[in-house]
């Protein structure tokens, strides 16, 4: 496994974001080690707010989010998935799996030991984050999911499709105009170079190129089974469990319905819509999602 690390100076600069990298070390594939970095701010004695990206995003997604979750107390925890924001980048498709970035973050959950966590997870931050929910419920006190889901074979729809055509089969991949055609406004020249700044080129790219042809939308594709067992725990999972889907994502819409109806913690919640968000609503309404995640924690606790 070769494995590329961006340059610290292309993360110099980028608007709202003056958040320092922490660091764990990982072991990957024929014992190369991995460094996975995220941002850790806030009282380091209050419960973690784990916030998980997706596709092709990093923790900059989370930079107002954060801002306004410390504001009111809490401790957030943001990591970048390999492959992705500052965190090391294996050069070859085939060295990313569903399976080895379920492991990989499980391993790097367990070394900053993280508990009583609220995780708040969107897109390919779901497919990973419910498996480590699944994982290690003990360490999970709640869980927020938003524009999301744990597929089991299928689920294949026209507009994935052609989202999973365009992935794979244009020249480079536009990584900011990918977030920017995912959001309700448009971004500023700055958030978009900070979408595009963990690649200075096309070398630094195969976990986001990838990652649409992991998802498990038809029956036999690898990880079908996993997410299957996943579910299982899902069902028994009684800790509070909401919903905050966007009104204006095209893509997940309707996905929360499986989490309301299976999950247990569900049952009883004030699950919510997000106004006004797309894809990425952390983007669109981070302000209004800072407020349901911090109520959430405050009725639940």
């Amino acid at each position: 496994m070769r494995v590329l690390r961006t340059p610290d100076e292309r993360f110099a600069d980028l608007p709202d974001f003056p958040y320092a990298p922490h660091y764990t070390e990982i072991s990957g594939t024929d014992g190369v080690k991995l460094r996975i970095a995220h941002i850790d701010e806030g009282p380091r004695d209050a419960a973690p707010v784990l916030l998980m990206h997706g596709e092709p995003t990093w923790s900059f997604l989370y930079r107002k989010i954060a801002a306004g979750l410390v504001a009111k107390g809490h401790r957030i925890v943001a990591p970048d998935l390999v492959g992705f924001g500052r965190s090391d980048k294996p050069t070859e498709r085939e060295d990313y799996t569903y399976e080895r970035h379920v492991k990989w973050m499980s391993d790097w959950l367990v070394a900053n030991d993280l508990k009583n966590i609220t995780l708040f997870c969107q897109d390919w931050g779901g497919l990973i984050g419910l498996r480590l929910v699944a994982a290690f419920p003990e360490r999970f006190a709640r869980v927020v999911v938003a524009n999301t889901g744990l597929p089991t074979g299928h689920g294949a729809t026209p507009g994935f499709e052609a989202w999973l055509a365009f992935s794979q089969g244009v020249p480079e991949f536009p990584t900011s105009q990918i977030v920017n055609g995912g959001t309700v406004r448009t971004l500023s020249e700055a958030e978009r170079a900070a979408y595009d700044a963990p690649y200075p080129d096309e070398s630094y790219k195969a976990g986001a190129r990838v990652f649409p042809a992991l998802v498990p939308v038809r029956e036999g594709m690898a990880s079908v089974q996993e997410n299957i067992a996943a579910w299982t725990v899902l069902e028994q999972f009684d800790k509070p469990f909401l919903t905050a889907f966007s009104d204006s994502d095209a893509i997940t819409k309707g996905g929360e319905k499986p989490f309301q109806n299976r999950v247990p913690g569900a049952k009883a919640q004030e699950h919510v819509t997000i106004v006004g968000g797309g894809h990425f609503l952390q983007e669109d309404q981070p302000e209004q999602i800072a407020d349901v995640i911090d109520a959430f924690v405050a009725r639940t606790r």
